[in-house]
């Protein structure tokens, strides 16, 4: 295997990590200068789509949502995040690693998405310096 091949399975493996498929739409909300480019590339090579940003009136499949301690209020923007989500959908909170500058308490984002509605379901490493958090709506109010 050439180290094009290995690198281009490595990239679509973050976001494999994430369970994206191809054809899903994305939207990412919350991108600034810090956040990882190689998952953000894996993403539009996997999904074979270009992430959508926060201003698109679409229905998606996921939202990426980029998210610091100092960036708002969570709750706020993972209400306005479900608004875009198509039935089924799922939101990827992503969010610094403990140690970092812009790191968010677990307790906090469990807090957060329940007030929201949300269940947690999962947690990954999603790239070097982030933390994946997957949340969904309960199946009971989908």
């Amino acid at each position: 295997m050439s180290a094009t091949a290995g690198q281009a399975q490595g990239e679509r493996g973050l976001a494999e990590r994430l369970g994206l498929k191809p054809g899903q739409v994305v939207q990412e909300i919350g991108w600034d200068e810090d956040v990882d480019d190689e998952l953000r590339d894996s993403i539009e090579d996997l999904t074979g789509n270009e992430l959508l940003d926060e201003e698109t009136d679409d229905v998606v499949d996921v939202v990426l949502l980029w998210w610091r301690d100092g960036d708002g209020d969570l709750f706020d923007v993972l209400s306005d995040a479900m608004r875009a989500l198509a039935d089924g959908g799922q939101i990827w909170l992503l969010t610094p690693k403990a140690g970092r500058d812009g790191h968010v308490e677990p307790s906090d984002i469990g807090e957060d998405a329940a007030t929201a509605g949300l269940s947690q379901t999962s947690s990954i490493s999603a790239a070097p310096d982030w933390s994946g958090t997957r949340l969904v709506t309960p199946k009971g109010r989908r």
